[in-house]
């Protein structure tokens, strides 16, 4: 039987840190949908985005420059969202590339648009397209 050391060994292992920037459920009035009706009178829709990010050297400094600042993403999602389409799938892909091209060290993105009160005849909260994309 191993006795203990007497050493902490905890020291001597690296946490390995997954760290994200959110939005939850963030709400906007837009003007996607294939019918006619939808682009004119538009809708609710609610977004919410979980991007990988590293935040190791925020959590050093407390320095907003050293991290991917939400409000910042936040514009990014509503410039997307105001750009009318047919199909939240376009959207979305939208949304995506600009995340990948404004901030490179993205390594993913979890993004989940939800069209309230479709015009489907289905009584539900919603419905809506999500994405998971890992570098």
């Amino acid at each position: 039987m191993d006795k203990p050391s007497g050493k902490d060994e905890r020291k001597n292992k690296t946490l390995k840190i997954e760290s994200y920037i959110f939005l939850s459920g963030v709400r906007f009035y837009a003007f996607h949908g294939v019918m006619a009706q939808e682009t004119k009178v538009g809708g609710e829709f609610l977004v919410d985005l979980r991007v990988g990010y590293p935040i190791d050297d925020a959590m050093q400094s407390d320095d907003v420059n050293d991290t991917l600042n939400y409000a910042e993403l936040y514009e990014l999602v509503k410039r997307e969202m105001e750009i009318p389409s047919k199909l939240l799938e376009h959207v979305a892909g939208r949304i995506v590339k600009a995340i990948g091209e404004q901030f490179p060290k993205v390594s993913s993105i979890h993004l989940k648009i939800t069209k309230k009160n479709p015009p489907m005849g289905a009584d539900c909260d919603g419905a809506g397209v999500e994405l998971i994309i890992n570098n």
